[in-house]
């Protein structure tokens, strides 16, 4: 599908969606950030909300973090704050940034070790309408392209950390339409002052909803602190 194509369908908002119900397995998320990062592109982010509604987007930027990375919240061990992110895997990792956004991980590798996958930006499929009144905006594109607008548009905070995505019934990633590798593009991490050189920001290329893809004027994306 085009870039073009999935921005008019993500506008409109097909009410609902026929899902794969294929959701990755504990295994998937079982290894190191580096390779579950681009692997997730492509695959389906849902959330279930009372009264049979559902949220639906499809993930196009992640970035990869482990422990040894200066980068990591992991960095310089277990605490309190971090310890979701040390195991066991598949499990979401929230963090409060900036005193006023949240932003959401997958925990990836053994458990331990203290490696995550940031969940940077989405293309939106489905609840468009729950999403607009969340982010108090109508375009599509400033939705979910963030991990803070992501969050917000998927009513994740601190309640949802430690969620299990393999088994538990509120959130899940499911698999989705397979990215080809000519159009997974790697890069630097965005908004971190240690460990800038590693490219472990993944992103589908050409897309639109990508956090930092658009040239038009618009708001100043809204940036995790170092992880």
């Amino acid at each position: 599908m085009a870039a073009g194509e999935a921005a008019a369908i993500s506008s409109q908002g097909p009410a609902r969606l026929a899902l794969t119900g294929r959701r990755l397995t504990r295994a998937f998320f079982a290894r190191p950030s580096v390779e579950v990062a681009p692997e997730l592109l492509g695959c389906l982010l849902v959330r279930e909300l009372p009264r049979g509604r559902r949220l639906v987007a499809r993930v196009v930027e992640t970035e990869a973090y482990e422990e040894g990375d200066p980068a990591s919240h992991s960095f310089r061990g277990r605490t309190p704050r971090n310890e979701v992110m040390f195991g066991p895997p598949g499990r979401l990792y929230v963090y409060f940034t900036y005193g006023m956004h949240f932003c959401m991980n997958v925990v990836t590798g053994s458990e331990g070790s203290g490696s995550a996958v940031l969940l940077r930006a989405a293309e939106p499929l489905e609840g468009l309408a729950h999403m607009r009144r969340r982010r108090e905006t109508d375009d599509p594109l400033l939705l979910c392209s963030g991990p803070a607008r992501l969050s917000q548009a998927f009513d994740v905070g601190r309640a949802e950390n430690g969620l299990d995505l393999v088994n538990g019934s509120r959130l899940a990633l499911e698999r989705g339409s397979r990215i080809h590798p000519d159009r997974v593009a790697a890069g630097p991490r965005v908004g971190i002052r240690t460990g800038a050189e590693r490219p472990w920001r993944f992103h589908v290329e050409g897309s639109p909803f990508v956090s930092r893809a658009r040239s038009r004027s618009a708001p100043p994306e809204i940036r995790d602190s170092p992880r």
